[in-house]
């Protein structure tokens, strides 16, 4: 089937091509569609077009980079945005709420209600923290003291510990048994440890731990020391430049994300990852896959809820800060080694996964996958972010924590595990998305579902209900291809 395209004006008076229902997905199967789709009078996208009447601009998005296209999809991803987030203000001046300002729209302070309809008031990407201003704290912040960590420990979850406790103490830890004990979750207390072994950068020999992380801290400091300084040299400062401007994006609802002191430690992770991994280097994405680890190794020395509190990191020792890095940027490494296709020219992995997640839907929940085909939406237009990042943009930052921990302890978590996990959070939606009766309410619900009161319940849930589905159908890799 050819792919069709419709031309598009930016402001800057080029034209952006946006791929319709009609169109070939890359990496999907040949399908032909339906005659008189392509005899509509006006398709649902620019039915969508002409609701909103939004000027599509280029952003500096790079999410999208598909071949034999004409321009890079990066246009689709940021013009897309633009829409819904424009549509979203809309609303919220239509429904008498315009005295609101636009940073408690986008950050989205209060609790939208649950009603499927009510979804909409907020920005895409509730579940996070996407196109949400930078989320600096304005003078009259409340600066929250850190609270150095004394690791007060739950009585319920005492019994656990001590079963983390005594296997990380045997001279030679059994990885199976550190894997399905930390299968359900891990307990704060241990859980740096448990994810560094996990993630492969410590060895499971108690002896030879210590002066791995001695020598693994030095190396990456070295790293800092030899390539840093050429960030602003010619071949690489445009690469610096994206991660510059991408990072006060990151999390602009956690104040702490906003302290300069954080952001230059990212900054020199990601850059340095980039430098040593030229098949791909940077791509935005990336960024949010050093969060949870900077995360997790944070709790080890302090003892706040960053989710909540503005801590000034600045408190906190420079070497504390400097092991944090260190540590953030080997089990990143990890991570990235397994799905680096995701990343590499054309991002073939992310392609492969969006095509086979469209076919398993279409396989356990065969009305919602006809649903979205009827109203012309795309699997490639919302799973693409799913894949990309992991479903961190969709997930407020302590689900996607305890999500990690199971990732951890499946065989290619992060590669394979991640698609079930992104089939059984679709599914959850489904009653609410078959209830949106248009594109345009389709990819506003899609783009901002509502998980921002999610908790362990709720990712124990879908972890249940994404281990179901891999063991139907991991094993039978022909019921995941359309035939």
């Amino acid at each position: 089937m050819m792919a069709t395209f419709s031309n598009i004006h930016s402001k800057d008076g080029s034209k952006a091509r946006f791929w319709k229902k009609e169109s070939k997905v890359p990496g999907s199967s040949n399908s032909t569609s339906p005659k008189k789709s392509r005899h509509r009078e006006k398709d649902s996208f620019e039915a969508f077009e002409s609701k909103t009447e939004d000027a599509w601009d280029d952003g500096d998005d790079d999410m999208f980079l598909m071949p034999n296209m004409k321009m890079s999809l990066k246009d689709v991803h940021s013009t897309a945005m633009e829409v819904i987030n424009n549509h979203s203000l809309r609303v919220q001046t239509a429904n008498g709420t315009e005295d609101r300002n636009a940073a408690d729209i986008h950050t989205g302070d209060a609790v939208p209600p649950l009603n499927p309809h009510h979804h909409r008031l907020g920005g895409p990407g509730m579940g996070v923290r996407m196109n949400s201003g930078n989320g600096t704290p304005n003078s009259n912040t409340k600066i929250t003291p850190l609270r150095f960590a004394n690791m007060p420990v739950p009585d319920r979850e005492v019994a656990k510990i001590e079963k983390f406790e005594s296997l990380l103490s045997q001279n030679n830890l059994d990885l199976g048994d550190l894997r399905k004990l930390s299968w359900s979750g891990i307990p704060k207390q241990v859980r740096p440890t448990c994810w560094k072994i996990l993630s492969g950068y410590l060895p499971a020999s108690l002896d030879r731990r210590q002066p791995t992380l001695e020598r693994k801290r030095k190396e990456y400091f070295s790293f800092i020391d030899q390539y840093f300084d050429t960030r602003h040299q010619e071949i690489h400062q445009d690469t610096f430049r994206q991660i510059h401007i991408d990072i006060p994006r990151m999390n602009p609802l956690i104040p702490i994300f906003q302290q300069p002191v954080v952001q230059e430690l990212f900054e020199r992770i990601l850059y340095i990852w980039a430098i040593r991994h030229p098949a791909s280097g940077y791509v935005q994405g990336i960024n949010d896959l050093v969060t949870p680890f900077f995360v997790v190794f944070l709790s080890q020395y302090i003892d706040n809820d960053i989710e909540l509190d503005n801590c000034d990191l600045t408190q906190l020792p420079k070497e504390r800060l400097e092991t944090i890095e260190a540590d953030s940027f080997w089990c990143m490494s990890k991570l990235l080694d397994g799905i680096q296709d995701n990343y590499t020219f054309a991002q073939p992995g992310i392609q492969k996964k969006v095509n086979e997640l469209k076919n398993l839907i279409k396989r356990i929940d065969v009305d919602l996958h006809n649903h979205l085909e009827r109203q012309n939406v795309e699997f490639l237009q919302f799973s693409f972010r799913w894949m990309n990042n992991l479903l961190t943009r969709e997930l407020p930052l302590r689900c996607t924590i305890r999500l990690w921990d199971t990732y951890l302890c499946e065989p290619d978590g992060f590669a394979s595990f991640h698609l079930y996990v992104c089939a059984a959070f679709l599914s959850r939606f489904s009653a609410d998305l078959k209830r949106e009766k248009d594109f345009q309410g389709l990819m506003l619900l899609l783009q901002n579902l509502p998980t921002h009161h999610w908790g362990n319940e709720e990712i124990g849930l879908m972890l249940a209900e994404a281990y179901k589905l891999k063991y139907m159908f991991a094993d039978a890799p022909s019921h995941v291809k359309k035939r």
